[in-house]
């Protein structure tokens, strides 16, 4: 049996990343107002001296005060109803095909939890391990995510994985398509670059990866999925 670990965003989803895609949601339904956009602005100018570049990632603070069930209901509908036309066809065939085989399936992602988890839910993932969000009394609050798996953290994250599921490391198949999940891929049994940006490519032909698809996919990569939980 083997541990197939699939990066969400570029890897399984297309084009615009799926925690943009709910903020837009969050938008559309009238649940972001003033609060909600200043506190992620002062977030920024909090935390930029601490994350530099990268504090766009680990901003969560759009969502400070809303409800934490709230939004993961939201967050289920959604992924269930709005996303079908976005998911990386060939991508999601290997997931099932994990499935089919008696593998097990861990999502690894910086997407927040409540998104991770719905979409977890929708393919049949044995679990997903995602940003969680900070919290406070049933609500999200302002502070930096406790776990948010995304470069060197990304790595360790998939090793207590495997350590808590009783896998080793030459058992693991790493689906990611960034040049920050390198460090993760190397150290798996096997892995597989998906429409990797030019960094991962590159190191991906170095390694002798398998590469699936590229990024001029695209436009017509992403093909409507099947409800079919199978």
């Amino acid at each position: 049996m083997q541990l197939a670990i699939f990066d969400i965003d570029g890897t399984l989803l297309t084009g615009v990343s799926s925690e943009r895609r709910f903020f837009m949601r969050l938008l559309r339904a009238g649940r972001l107002g003033p609060a909600q956009l200043f506190a992620s602005a002062w977030f920024l100018l909090r935390w930029w001296p601490r994350y530099g570049r990268h504090v766009f990632k680990k901003n969560k603070a759009y969502l400070t005060g809303l409800p934490i069930e709230t939004v993961a209901t939201m967050a289920r509908d959604w992924v269930a109803t709005e996303l079908d036309s976005a998911w990386y066809a060939p991508s999601v065939a290997r997931l099932r095909a994990h499935r089919e085989a008696g593998d097990s399936v861990v999502l690894l992602s910086g997407t927040p939890d409540f998104i991770g988890a719905a979409i977890a839910t929708r393919f049949g993932a044995t679990d997903c391990v995602a940003s969680a969000c900070d919290e406070r009394d049933g609500r999200f609050g302002p502070r930096p995510p406790s776990r948010h798996p995304f470069g060197p953290d990304k790595l360790q994250l998939a090793q207590d994985i495997c350590s808590r599921m009783g896998v080793p490391a030459d058992s693991v198949v790493a689906y990611g398509d960034s040049y920050h999940d390198v460090e993760l891929m190397t150290w798996a049994g096997k892995a597989i670059a998906v429409r990797p940006d030019q960094r991962l490519l590159q190191a991906a032909r170095a390694r002798h990866w398998e590469i699936l698809g590229s990024r001029r996919d695209d436009a017509d990569g992403a093909e409507p999925v099947s409800a079919s939980r199978g």
